[in-house]
């Protein structure tokens, strides 16, 4: 059995008991090596200590349970971690951001087998999504405030319909006859989060140049200068219903596989956001596209 396989075989013993307490020298027994010598050819091919790897990918089966609505403390004593906090420190210095962060923008899911062929494939012809890093000043929003829930996963379901309905009320079209925005393009932002009781209030709104034409149903929002990641998610057809996943994959390479490997965290004094403009008309393109704002900080 070639080197790779063993590896993977132990990778696999990882993920079926992911629950238990794993310890390298039970990893090398199932490889057939020496503790030192499954050590350094489990770092060579995988590319991290092997018990980062396993801290990693318990913190990886994390996501998943936070997606599917299950407690942050339940979570940490499943995994094995003694403490909330203990778990939300390990799960920022792993991934740039906390558990929260997560909950609220991951779409639901679970986390993918670990295939070392497919890696060492990915490594030499993968495609690569990397963000513009850019500095933004502040600015003010006007729009439409929605009140939502991460319960049972609502905001996922509700936040779509939301714009929906704006789009019927007329909402939309009226904020650009009454705002007069200095350039075209609808933000989407959560704001007033409560981790306690899982609750959100997501903004629909336009960019605008004063406060003043604000009407008494309409929210307003001045977002802080901060320095952003921003990913453009994949141009895709707009007659298939592929825009939505297009985004929702685009949230997930951002979580999953670019934070962990940035060197960058998430500013959590900033605030993070989607921004649609004429790129995503349907009207307008046949591939369409859009871009989300992560506030950034150097780890």
């Amino acid at each position: 059995m070639d080197y790779i396989d063993l590896i993977q075989k132990t990778i696999d013993y990882i993920d079926n008991h992911i629950n238990e307490k794993i310890t390298v020298d039970k990893l090398a027994e199932i490889a057939g090596f020496s503790t030192y010598h499954y050590y350094r050819i489990f770092h060579s091919f995988v590319g991290v200590p092997v018990m980062e790897y396993v801290t990693r990918r318990k913190l990886q089966y994390a996501l998943s349970e936070l997606s599917n609505n299950k407690k942050i403390f339940d979570i940490a004593l499943d995994l094995g971690f003694e403490t909330h906090a203990g778990f939300t420190k390990a799960f920022k210095k792993c991934f740039g951001y906390t558990p929260s962060f997560y909950r609220l923008h991951a779409p639901v899911g679970f986390p993918q087998k670990v295939d070392l062929k497919k890696i060492k494939i990915n490594k030499i012809g993968g495609i690569i999504m990397q963000p513009k890093i850019v500095n933004k000043d502040s600015f003010k929003i006007v729009g439409y405030e929605f009140k939502t829930t991460l319960r049972n996963n609502a905001h996922s379901r509700d936040i779509p319909a939301f714009w929906d309905q704006c789009n019927i009320e007329g909402k939309e079209a009226h904020l650009y006859k009454t705002q007069n925005p200095p350039i075209h393009g609808e933000y989407g932002i959560c704001v007033n989060t409560n981790m306690e009781t899982d609750e959100f209030s997501y903004v629909l709104g336009i960019k605008v140049t004063s406060f003043d034409q604000a009407t008494a149903d309409m929210y307003t929002l001045e977002v802080p200068a901060a320095t952003y990641a921003v990913f453009t998610t994949p141009s895709v057809n707009s007659d298939d219903g592929s825009f939505i996943n297009s985004i929702k994959g685009t949230w997930k390479y951002i979580l999953e596989e670019w934070f962990p490997n940035s060197g960058y965290e998430i500013d959590d004094s900033k605030l993070d956001f989607e921004f649609y403009d004429e790129r995503c008309h349907p009207w307008e393109y046949e591939k369409i596209s859009m871009d989300i704002y992560i506030p950034i900080k150097k780890i």
